[in-house]
């Protein structure tokens, strides 16, 4: 059965790919954004079929407002200021991260009879640095205890989700993605990781550090499918409120040499140095199980579809 989602942030690098997923099953999109900028959905071939929505999520009137016009039976919030944003506008983070969560979580009790489900975007963020963790996989249930404010905003709000769920009966799931890749990611703190692909994918040298470390390289188009499935699975087979999700682990190195074999003369050079903090080896056996959730893309594809489709709008031959 169809239904009528809005996605906060929808006109966002996630949000865009959610709506295409959503769209591709039959669903109607709203994208609630500060911004009506379409140009990822143009690139999309989907700006036509979403309902662009301006909205503020830091507005309480609003986010209820919005929800109630458009009919919304399913929320999917993205909507947030990111690591580099949050370090940057700390105040603003709050405002957004925290307040507009709280929002939209009271938005979903208020119209309770016409929302079933807010499926929301928590993060590997709330977890602490990887020394914490040792060679072991990361579950659930280990230490969280965020090193960033971005971090901390999330983790707070996995806080209020328990919360509005065992009080006011709010059904939610959250998700713990780590770094999404793919055409039209906007560049931040981890843009190197981007250029890995797209310096090489348009005949650019890059060089890159951190060569033997690991990254959790997830697909937006997975990503897009883990929110998806987090909003519309049966309230039966979920045996937690909150999931990690991730895609394929691969050290710098391999990913560079993944992108080699896709682009013959890719000049890539990578060296050992420095360290990353983020916390990757995250054990998702819980999202396999309660919401079917499994990666489509491995390295290899996701990085030739991400290399040709730079390449087609380059005017480039596809590899």
């Amino acid at each position: 059965m169809s239904a009528t989602v809005m996605v906060t942030g929808g006109t966002g690098f996630i949000g865009s790919y959610v709506a295409e997923d959503l769209l591709e099953r039959g669903h109607d999109v709203v994208a609630y954004d500060l911004s009506t900028d379409t140009r990822i959905l143009d690139k999309l071939g989907i700006a036509d079929d979403v309902e662009i929505r301006r909205g503020d999520v830091t507005d309480p009137t609003d986010v209820v407002r919005a929800v109630r016009e458009t009919g919304t039976t399913r929320v999917v919030h993205l909507a947030a200021l990111l690591t580099t944003s949050a370090q940057a506008n700390p105040r603003l983070a709050l405002d957004v991260n925290v307040q507009g969560t709280n929002n939209v979580f009271e938005a979903v009790r208020t119209l309770s009879d016409q929302v079933e489900r807010v499926a929301w975007a928590s993060s590997a963020a709330v977890y602490a640095p990887p020394a914490n963790y040792g060679d072991d996989w990361v579950t659930e249930e280990d230490l969280v205890y965020p090193d960033t404010l971005y971090g901390a905003t999330k983790e707070y709000n996995e806080h209020q989700a328990r919360v509005y769920h065992e009080e006011f009966g709010v059904s939610h799931v959250g998700l713990r993605p780590t770094v999404a890749y793919g055409p039209y990611r906007e560049t931040g703190g981890s843009a190197f990781l981007a250029n890995i692909v797209e310096k090489p994918a348009l005949g650019e040298p890059f060089s890159v550090e951190y060569g033997d470390q690991y990254i959790d390289w997830q697909h937006v188009r997975d990503i897009a499918q883990a929110f998806r499935r987090a909003a519309f699975a049966d309230e039966s087979d979920l045996s937690r409120r909150v999931y990690n999700v991730r895609g394929e682990l691969a050290t710098i190195r391999e990913a560079v040499e993944t992108v080699r074999g896709i682009v013959p003369d890719a000049d890539l050079e990578v060296s050992d140095e420095g360290e990353l903090p983020w916390t990757q080896k995250l054990d998702m056996t819980k999202a396999r199980e309660d919401l079917g959730y499994e990666p489509e893309y491995d390295l290899e594809s996701g990085f030739r579809q991400y290399v040709n489709t730079l390449r087609e709008e380059a005017g480039l031959d596809p590899i």
